[in-house]
């Protein structure tokens, strides 16, 4: 059972989450329930949430601008609710440090999934200590013990995911590893969409300075997977 903080104004649709998250799910949850993007970050601040469904078209404040501020004060997971369906407002809430999304209407199991998913993710990380061994591929170091990362000796900038990313492939060095096998293990999802993966491998390839089209380190086989590997000598 985990504790739900939904941000919606639709009445409506509060009602039938809060009765169908706290009584017709599998897994009761303990749920709580606002309408504005203030009464959120109140809530936020004063108890403790395992997970919150947050979504975007709130009336006092963006719902976009109220995920910034709750990540100002908390780490609690956050799943976005929207009937948007941009690609680009989809990867800027990613960015932003949103932890899933869902675009509506939706129905209440594929809900509950992916809570179950954020919350196994959460409380993986929360409770087993990472590996202590420090990665080495070409001149990328990676340490999961202290989450660092660094290029050449130049410290990069990463973002939770990004760094999980990219430990899980540089302690496979060389290996293809699936798509489905990333979201398993990264994402502790057992199915999802592929674009969250392509997201956050734009994004890694950005800050190794390398592109898609002219990849160094990571190498895409379309159809099958994801391999991270030293850079090939330049040919004389």
């Amino acid at each position: 059972m985990a504790s739900v903080l939904v941000v919606e104004d639709d009445q409506f649709v509060r009602s039938a989450l809060i009765r169908q998250l706290s009584m017709s799910s599998a897994e009761s949850h303990t749920v709580r329930s606002v309408g504005t993007a203030l009464e959120a970050l109140r809530e936020v601040a004063h108890f403790r949430f395992d997970v919150v469904i947050l979504d975007l078209g709130l009336p006092d404040l963006d719902g976009s601008e109220a995920l910034k501020m709750l990540r100002g004060i908390t780490d609690v997971p956050v799943i976005i609710a929207t009937a948007r369906d941009d690609e680009a407002e989809i990867v800027r809430l990613l960015h932003a440090g949103a932890d899933d999304y869902l675009v509506k209407p939706f129905s209440v199991d594929h809900l509950s999934a992916r809570m179950a998913a954020v919350l196994r993710r959460s409380r993986a990380a929360a409770g087993e200590p990472p590996p202590s061994r420090v990665l080495r591929v070409g001149g990328l170091t990676v340490d999961p013990l202290r989450r660092q990362a660094e290029l050449d000796g130049t410290p990069l900038d990463l973002t939770r995911r990004e760094f999980d990313l990219l430990a899980f492939l540089a302690g496979r060095p060389g290996v293809v590893v699936p798509r489905k096998e990333l979201l398993a293990e990264v994402w502790q999802q057992s199915y999802g969409d592929d674009q969250t993966i392509d997201v956050h491998l734009s994004w890694l390839r950005r800050k190794l300075g390398e592109t898609a089209a002219r990849p160094r380190y990571l190498h895409t086989l379309r159809g099958v997977g994801v391999k991270l590997e030293p850079p090939r000598e330049p040919q004389p």
